[in-house]
């Protein structure tokens, strides 16, 4: 998407999140496979092949599309496609620039997506590369990839914010726990249930505080249900009576 009014210098790439009745979509959200990138760390499998993994060659630069020759569907991997078409307009605008951004699986895509830039070490798009802004953005990979990623967005000075809801489960997941050990990483800008926003380092208090914010949501619901119920009741009554 191309903003052509207010700035026509900005491209946005967004990627969507998880489409509810989507079964591979949401086969992607729960293969919590890794994959190990040497040097790098260890990455949410799902979500790498979701973005175009090629699945016995990884990550080459470029692909050779094989449909031709095969006589098989034409496919289109989202890393590659979105890749060539930026390629097509920053090049056609010499003064733009582009930000990347996403909801839920679409904001794992787009942080993704800027790391599997500086794998190909694609200088010239990375420069042209304002900010990634993730909004309730599951965990994608290790520490390890983690401390990657952020010394390469300061290189090539770019901004990478996650949006919170403290009411939204997604962040929290894949767990971070001795088994799968998935971390988030970055500055984390947190909204409590009344909106009101403030930015945060990587804590993992904020899960504790989601537990307490859940429950208490639960508890304000039952007691709606609760008093609704026993106004029912007292209605029903006073009419039997009358």
């Amino acid at each position: 998407m191309q903003d052509t009014k207010s700035e026509p210098n900005l491209i946005v790439v967004a990627f969507r999140g998880t489409e509810p009745f989507d079964a591979d979509q949401w086969r992607t959200d729960v293969d919590i496979s890794w994959y190990e990138l040497p040097n790098v760390g260890r990455i949410h499998g799902g979500f790498m092949k979701a973005l175009g993994l090629q699945k016995n060659t990884g990550w080459p630069k470029e692909i050779i599309d094989q449909s031709s020759t095969s006589g098989e569907p034409h496919h289109l991997y989202a890393y590659y496609t979105i890749r060539e078409k930026l390629r097509v307009m920053l090049e056609a605008k010499e003064d733009a620039k582009f930000i990347l951004t996403g909801h839920s699986l679409g904001g794992a895509l787009a942080i993704l997506f800027a790391a599997v830039l500086t794998l190909h070490e694609e200088e010239w798009l990375l420069n042209k590369l304002e900010g990634v802004y993730t909004f309730g953005q599951p965990r994608v990979g290790d520490s390890r990839f983690g401390e990657f990623i952020k010394d390469k967005l300061r290189k090539y000075d770019v901004r990478y914010m996650r949006y919170v809801y403290c009411n939204d489960v997604v962040p929290r997941v894949p767990y971070d726990d001795k088994t799968l050990f998935f971390k988030h990483f970055g500055a984390c800008l947190y909204f409590n249930s009344l909106y009101h926003g403030q930015v945060w380092n990587v804590k993992t208090v904020y899960d504790f505080i989601f537990v307490f914010s859940f429950c208490s949501t639960i508890l304000r619901i039952s007691l709606g249900i609760l008093i609704q119920n026993i106004r029912r009741k007292k209605i029903y009554e006073n009419f039997s009576i009358s």
